[in-house]
């Protein structure tokens, strides 16, 4: 390595959301987007494969906070899942089926589309089709 340099990273291997209630945000996301838990921390929450070096976890809001290495979040946060542009039209007709209102659809510039709906706890969730970023 050189002076100066930082160490390579293999990007984002986990993603936390804190939620109000993990078993309902773990079916949500088991339910709606295929993933599986991978290990479950009882009340204090869940990890969900996302893909396939990808987890997410759920974490009963305030769960965390009294543990060796302290977390926590609050807010509507945001995550976005990549989908291939070949998958718009399924994902759309599977949010209706499921009864999940879509919030909004975006063109971007490089082609790219995104569709925007919420989690049982308001998480801002986007779909995307490549061309959303220059790097994806």
């Amino acid at each position: 390595m050189q002076m100066g340099m930082s160490p390579k990273s293999d990007g984002i291997l986990e993603s936390s959301l804190y939620v109000d209630d993990v078993r309902v945000s773990a079916q949500f996301y088991q339910k709606i987007f295929g993933f599986s838990v991978i290990s479950d921390f009882g009340e204090r929450g869940c990890a969900l494969q996302a893909g396939e070096r990808q987890v997410l976890l759920l974490f009963k809001k305030e769960g965390s906070r009294h543990i060796a290495t302290p977390h926590d979040g609050s807010g509507e946060l945001h995550i976005a899942f990549a989908i291939q542009a070949s998958e718009l039209a399924n994902w759309e007709a599977w949010l209706e089926e499921n009864g999940i209102a879509v919030e909004e659809k975006t063109t971007w510039k490089m082609g790219g589309k995104s569709v925007y709906f919420r989690d049982p706890d308001r998480h801002l969730l986007e779909i995307a089709t490549p061309g959303v970023w220059s790097v994806y």
